[in-house]
């Protein structure tokens, strides 16, 4: 697909056309059934992933993770603190 191609497709997107492709991609299928392609499934993420990043805040966007910051942290500073987190997506 070229440039121009996914910039027309991106301007086109609306917020019910991304939870669609989102749920298309966790299912690895369209919603008629159809398998998604590799090709189909890298597209759709990344049509997601760019029009999430234009259009909702970073802790709403696919992947996010919350790092709270420690009392007198500065941010990035703590690399050895490791422990187990909860992850919530976010529909």
């Amino acid at each position: 697909m070229n440039h121009d191609t996914f910039s027309a497709i991106l301007a086109a997107l609306t917020p019910d056309i991304v939870a669609n492709l989102k749920r298309a991609i966790e299912l690895g299928k369209w919603p008629d059934g159809r398998r998604l392609s590799e090709e189909q499934t890298k597209t759709c993420l990344e049509a997601v992933f760019v029009w999430e990043a234009k259009h909702l805040p970073e802790e709403e966007r696919t992947g996010y993770i919350h790092h709270p910051k420690k009392e007198g942290e500065v941010c990035g500073s703590s690399h050895d603190d490791h422990h187990e987190q909860t992850v919530k997506f976010l529909h």
